[in-house]
């Protein structure tokens, strides 16, 4: 059995109790620290503009799968999924928008910006499972 294939077959088994046990929150939670880091670079007339813009959708994409894990039906946790998913979206837009202004250099939006493609598609996958759950 291959390397990808054993691992896949171990995360599908493992039980989630908690939304730290949640892949797509861990890797969310990096995308945060990520975020924190290169927002540094960004000039501090931009502190109440594009640098709080990054650091509050990067910081609602965790938040926003941690309460849709807390919340009491399937429904609202779908919804808070979906936020998530909006917040990655905007915060892709943002650090574009950096690297436009020649904020941060390239070189380093890049893996951010290939770091939320993943989170992306572990949202959607995430969000289709659940949704067969529950029909």
């Amino acid at each position: 059995m291959s390397t990808q294939v054993n691992i896949t077959h171990q995360i599908e088994r493992t039980k989630v109790t908690s939304y730290r046990d949640l892949v797509v929150w861990s890797r969310a939670m990096d995308i945060v620290e990520l975020c924190y880091r290169l927002s540094k670079q960004i000039p501090q007339s931009e502190i109440y503009g594009l640098i709080s813009q990054i650091r509050r959708a990067a910081v609602s994409i965790p938040a926003n799968i941690a309460e849709g894990h807390g919340r009491k039906t399937l429904g609202e946790y779908i919804q808070h999924l979906s936020i998530a998913n909006g917040s990655l979206k905007e915060l892709e837009t943002h650090l574009m928008i950096a690297g436009r202004l020649h904020y941060v250099n390239e070189d380093e939006i890049i893996p951010a910006l290939e770091a939320c493609s993943e989170i992306g598609r572990m949202l959607a996958s995430l969000m289709q499972k659940l949704r067969q759950k529950a029909s």
